[in-house]
Parts: structure tokens; C-alpha cells; sequence
């Protein structure tokens, strides 16, 4: 009976206790991961138009340099079908370390790549990759593992149709990884349009990268430069 007591007395108390709703991403304690952005395997992803994902695959590199994060690059394969790393990403990130895995499915099993991880120091990684089930979702499962806070970008990481991303997107989430488009990570990175990066840095990155965004601002700077307020449109503010 005592026994039964204090098993219920410990639910109550779990149950009162505050749960932590979010991971919030810190700039100071991430690093940005780009797994197998591939020519050849870009051709695989079908989810996602192939322009938007081009464009998706370069924000996703992008946001290593505007938040100043280590930044480690992947390729598996390259010298076979699954093609050279985008020439844009490699020209972006010079100084980053690039492990060109050559049999390793999941980038997790090379070791180069998990010294490189492990050098940057931090516990927070940002990944994306091709294809969704395989190349990030094994990854993230395996950072999991390994004690790390991972969160996947949605918009950076494709698949052969939507069902294999569902699927492999549901998978991650149980395991603990946090899913977020590019807008939502630029901005939890950021936090505060007045912090540096900012409005400065920002508005120029999602103009590029999440041009709706960028509309946005560029019609607001169109209204104030040049725009003419009618009296009706009054009665919507």
C-alpha cells in the first residue's frame, strides 16, 4: 500500500513539474551541418520543385555565414553518380572542413566527419540533406544519440515524394529532433531585429533566400518612398 502511494505521489509530482515546450536555437552554441547537397542527388528530390530547392540548399548554407557558424560539408560518393557538392556551397564556405565520404551511407559512420562535429565545439547542429530518409535522417538519429540537440531544415533537405518525407520526417521527431523551415531558424538564431545580425543582415539574406519575405520589406520601402495614401485605405489601419 506504501509503495502504491509513493508511485502515485511521484506521477502527481511529474505530472505538476514545468515541461520545456522548446529548444531554442543559441547562435553561440550551433553549428551548421550540409549533408550530400549533391548534384546528382538533387536530381533524386522530387518533393520539392527543383528551383525552390536549389534556392533551399543555398540558404541553408547561407545561414552558416550570417550567424557566423562552424560549419561542417559532407559528400558521399562524389566521384561516382551522386555528383560534386554544389559549386556555390564550396564556394561559400572556403575555410569550412569538407569530408568527402566515399562509402559511409550514413555520415555518422566516417570518422573524419564525427571528429569534425565533435571540433566545433557545440551541441546544437543545424542539418539538412539528401535524400530526407536517408542522408539527414540517419544523421540526426545518430546525433540524437549522441547527446546532441538536432534540428533539421524541412526546406533543405528532400526526397523522392512527399510520403517518403512524412515518413521520415515523423521518425526524426519521435527521436527528439526539433523540425523547422529556413525562416523559422533565421529567425530563432536572430531573435531580436535589433541584435546583430539583424535587420541589417537579415533583410538582405531573406530577400534571397525567402524572397516572400523580402516582398515584404521591399513594399513597405515602396509605400514610404513612393506610395500615396488613399482616404479609404485609411479605414484599414
Amino acid at each position: 500500500m506504501f509503495i502504491s502511494r509513493a508511485i502515485q505521489a511521484a506521477a502527481l509530482l511529474a505530472i505538476s513539474l514545468p515541461v520545456q515546450a522548446w529548444n531554442r536555437l543559441d547562435k553561440d552554441n550551433a553549428a551548421l551541418l550540409v549533408i550530400d547537397h549533391q548534384v546528382g542527388l538533387a536530381s533524386l528530390v522530387r518533393d520539392i520543385d527543383t528551383n525552390d530547392f536549389r534556392n533551399n540548399m543555398l540558404g541553408h548554407a547561407a545561414i552558416g555565414n550570417v550567424f557566423n557558424l562552424p560549419t561542417v560539408l559532407t559528400s558521399s560518393s562524389d566521384v561516382g553518380p551522386n555528383g560534386l557538392l554544389l559549386k556555390e556551397i564550396v564556394e561559400m564556405h572556403p575555410n569550412a572542413t569538407f569530408v568527402h565520404r566515399q562509402g559511409e551511407v550514413n555520415a555518422w559512420d566516417n570518422a573524419d566527419f564525427r571528429a569534425a562535429v565533435r571540433a566545433t565545439g557545440k551541441k546544437q547542429l543545424i542539418i539538412g540533406g539528401i535524400v530526407t530518409e536517408v542522408c539527414t535522417a540517419f544523421l540526426a538519429l545518430s546525433l540524437i544519440d549522441e547527446g546532441y540537440e538536432v534540428f533539421a531544415n524541412t526546406d533543405a533537405s528532400g526526397t523522392f515524394n512527399k510520403r517518403l518525407a512524412d515518413e521520415a520526417n515523423r521518425r526524426m521527431e519521435r527521436a527528439g529532433v526539433t523540425l523547422m523551415g529556413l525562416f523559422g531558424i533565421v529567425c530563432d538564431l536572430m531573435r531580436d531585429w535589433r541584435s546583430t545580425p539583424g535587420l541589417d543582415q537579415l533583410l538582405p539574406f531573406l530577400d534571397k533566400y525567402q524572397f516572400a519575405y523580402g516582398l515584404v520589406a521591399r513594399h513597405h520601402a515602396g509605400a514610404i518612398e513612393n506610395g500615396t495614401l488613399f482616404p479609404v485605405e485609411q479605414l484599414l489601419i
